[in-house]
């Protein structure tokens, strides 16, 4: 990832269209599966919800690893106010632009700020597409944020090894002329 860049405002447009998608979550479709084998569609909102507040914490200073990455109990109709709160303490917390420079505690380690912004911004818009297969959803996904999302993959995740400490499987082929939803699902090894 080019650490001259400011993430921010991609995550901002990435958590955007994350909002849209968990507005179409509603309590039908809560136990679908999801491309993201290991969680169905509830256990992965969760995850997504409990990965911002994870970015707000070490944006705030904490270290990623003290912090849970669940949610809690919620209604089924709670996901829309959880992500908005969410969405507001990250938000609040990388606020000021020293803390881009600033190193941070990222679950694969300390990384300048700008980098945690980024990975997490490779993580909403990953789970996002997982989120919108599961979905079935009509709503048309940005292009250009699964292309910078696959463009910090490429810079952050190695194709080799796959497993382990790396939590991604091993890397698909793209079929010919694919979108670039399509491209970085298989680069993070999910069947599209």
């Amino acid at each position: 990832m080019d650490t001259t860049q400011d993430p921010r405002p991609l995550y901002r447009l990435a958590l955007d269209q994350l909002e849209k998608l968990i507005a179409e979550a509603g309590p039908e479709t809560l136990d679908r599966p999801t491309p993201c084998t290991e969680y169905d569609l509830r256990a992965l909102l969760g995850h997504v919800v409990g990965g911002i507040h994870r970015l707000a914490f070490t944006g705030e200073g904490g270290h990623c690893q003290d912090v849970a990455a669940a949610t809690g109990e919620l209604p089924d109709d709670g996901w829309p106010a959880a992500l908005g709160r969410a969405r507001a303490r990250v938000t609040a917390a990388w606020a000021e632009d020293a803390k881009l420079d600033r190193p941070t505690s990222a679950p694969w380690g300390e990384v300048p700020g700008r980098n945690a912004v980024g990975g997490y911004v490779l993580e909403t818009v990953t789970h996002s597409w997982d989120i919108a297969r599961a979905l079935g959803t009509a709503l048309p996904l940005d292009e250009r944020l699964a292309e910078a999302a696959l463009a910090i993959a490429l810079v952050a995740l190695p194709a080799e090894p796959r497993g382990g400490s790396v939590p991604f499987g091993p890397v698909l082929p793209a079929p010919a002329g694919a979108d670039p939803y399509t491209r970085l699902a298989a680069y993070l090894g999910r069947a599209a």
